[in-house]
């Protein structure tokens, strides 16, 4: 483990956060937070002044945000989010990882990719009941 990983997790003790959806290894209720699994993190550089991760902690904690929504392919990130709220002194969130919708090949829908928007979505006749079923969430109770 690298040596500023190891000092933090020292300072830090075992965390957990609680994940009220499901995580992709099916993980729900109290999940072990496993940092290490990351290594030594860089969280600025010359040339961009915050990583997402330490940005996120801090602004979730700045704005009061008690339930953190994210997609699956951030769950394994939330145990680093965990050790940098604990070394900052940041409440811990609750946090609800969710399936990401994704295209016909099955990569995940993105800005950062250029992907179909949910607007465009819509505009080909995709229905709310669609869009739930694309991320894997249960049909509205009214539907």
């Amino acid at each position: 483990m690298a040596a500023a990983l190891a000092a933090a997790l020292a300072a830090t003790g075992a965390l957990t956060w609680t994940e009220q959806g499901t995580g992709p290894g099916g993980e729900t209720g109290p999940v072990a937070a496993r940092p290490q699994d990351w290594g030594d993190v860089v969280l600025a550089r010359k040339d961009t002044p915050t990583s997402y991760h330490l940005s996120v902690v801090i602004d979730d904690a700045e704005q009061g945000v008690s339930h953190v929504v994210r997609g699956q392919d951030l769950f394994y990130a939330t145990a680093l989010h965990r050790l940098l709220q604990s070394l900052l002194a940041l409440p811990a969130p609750l946090y609800r990882h969710h399936a990401l919708i994704v295209d016909e090949a099955g990569a995940k829908l993105s800005k950062s990719t250029h992907a179909v928007s949910l607007r465009s979505l819509r505009a080909r006749g995709l229905t709310p009941a669609d869009i739930r079923r694309m991320a894997g969430l249960p049909p509205t109770p009214d539907a």
